[in-house]
């Protein structure tokens, strides 16, 4: 019989990957999320009845080990980024994080791989990298020899970074940043997936990966090539970190009183973690380290940002068309 492996966050934007990647290796998958009605995209990806999504709330013990019992290895892709009512940093990454590591050991279960963050530190002042820290603390507490991975910012087609800066740029003469100079390592979504695979399959070595991509660039830099991407020219406006930082807070107050309705595009928390380079630490294990080739940006992304050009599919219809107007000539 194929081995069952559980995915919490399977649906999500790294978790689908994983999912895909697994399936085809013949894993049975149950796809642990929120809402499965939501989730009902992932089954396509095996044969009949290979992939499930089924509920779990990751704050619940009795929830979380539902979905387990049973399976021979076990993912949590569980992240968010802002809170969300009951979703909040605590509850989800630390706690959350912790709840699937000690239930793992409990159900005596095979192996653990938990997807974290580059930049997880406990001390730091944002709670988005100090519960990724706690969390992966709690993971190794009761499960030494699980595998971590710390990606930097993902890229792919369902991405929200460059999806949304692309999908901003199309108003207006100005694109706001916040962190223009901060620096990123930006990492192909599928690279991620690919060593996450490896450690279900029990390729690589217990510990912790940084995750992080052929190119290191400044935000400014990268949204400029985004801006290239989409045939657009827009002035990168830095917006400094002290006004950024009274701009998440009115942001936050409106979530709140809203009781979660209204999610603002910045948050206080987030102008907190855009102050510091998000990049792969020299001592730490890395892809070279798992044997995978990473994959440029610029060999993915123009697959998904075409949409945002000015004519959308014809963009390149119309470069070609005008080339062939140069030629004649």
């Amino acid at each position: 019989m194929s081995k069952l492996v559980t995915i919490y966050g399977g649906s999500g934007f790294v978790g689908r990957y994983i999912t895909r990647r697994l399936a085809k290796e013949g894993w049975r998958i149950r796809v642990a999320v929120r809402r499965p009605n939501e989730a009902l995209f992932v089954k396509p990806y095996g044969v009949v009845g290979q992939v499930e999504p089924v509920l779990c709330n990751i704050r619940d013990d009795d929830s979380v080990r539902a979905v387990m019992r049973g399976a021979d290895a076990v993912v949590n892709c569980v992240g968010i980024l802002a809170p969300s009512g009951k979703n909040k940093f605590d509850a989800v990454q630390h706690e959350g994080a912790e709840r699937v590591a000690r239930i793992a050991a409990e159900e005596g279960v095979g192996r653990l791989v938990h997807i974290s963050a580059i930049g997880a530190d406990r001390d730091s002042d944002s709670d988005y990298a100090r519960t990724k820290a706690l969390g992966e603390e709690g993971v190794l507490e009761h499960w030494p020899q699980a595998v971590i991975l710390r990606p930097s910012i993902m890229f792919g087609q369902e991405d929200e970074f460059f999806n949304r800066f692309a999908s901003m740029s199309r108003f207006g003469p100005i694109l706001p940043v916040v962190g223009a100079d901060t620096k990123f390592q930006p990492v192909y979504v599928d690279d991620v997936a690919q060593a996450a695979t490896k450690a279900v399959l029990g390729e690589a070595k217990p510990g912790i990966y940084e995750l992080g991509g052929p190119e290191v660039a400044t935000f400014r830099d990268l949204m400029q090539t985004m801006l290239d991407m989409v045939r657009r020219r827009r002035l990168i406006v830095n917006i400094p970190f002290f006004i950024a930082g009274i701009m998440g807070s009115a942001f936050d107050l409106v979530n709140k009183i809203s009781f979660g309705l209204i999610n603002g595009p910045l948050t206080r928390d987030q102008v907190r973690n855009l102050k510091r380079d998000n990049v792969v630490a020299e001592d730490a294990m890395t892809f070279a380290d798992l044997g995978i080739r990473r994959t440029a940006l610029e060999a993915i992304i123009p697959d998904y940002l075409w949409r945002f050009r000015p004519s959308g599919q014809y963009d390149a219809i119309k470069e070609s068309a005008r080339n062939l107007r140069v030629d004649h000539e």
